[in-house]
């Protein structure tokens, strides 16, 4: 289990890590000089980002308790962020981010089951 604590640990802190690097470059960049929708469109993509990766830290702490929502917790971040990469692949192949999450899926559903 100390293994399963670790990465979760690392993937959510990745997450949350470039998350709020992906913000601050936002708003340093043009578009955080105008508020519109194109500002908070690009600030959703951190903050999804910031939240799967807070609740996979939170997750890790029931995972080194053997507890059932921790896997649950991390598997549905895993799931969303899975989703999310998917969904901007045609823009930004986020290859590294999508291997983190399947490797740790696949690894949470070996451990649970």
């Amino acid at each position: 289990m100390q293994f399963l604590f670790i990465t979760t640990i690392s993937v959510g802190g990745w997450a949350l890590l470039n998350g709020i690097l992906h913000d601050i470059f936002i708003l340093r960049s043009d578009h955080g000089k105008q508020y519109d929708r194109t500002l908070l469109r690009l600030l959703m993509d951190g903050h999804i980002l910031i939240t799967c990766g807070v609740l996979q830290v939170i997750a890790a702490f029931g995972l080194k308790n053997n507890e059932d929502w921790g896997f649950l917790i991390a598997g549905v971040s895993c799931i969303s962020l899975l989703i999310y990469c998917a969904m901007i692949f045609p823009f930004l192949k986020s290859l590294g981010m999508i291997m983190i999450n399947l490797v740790l899926l696949i690894l949470l559903l070996i451990n649970y089951f």
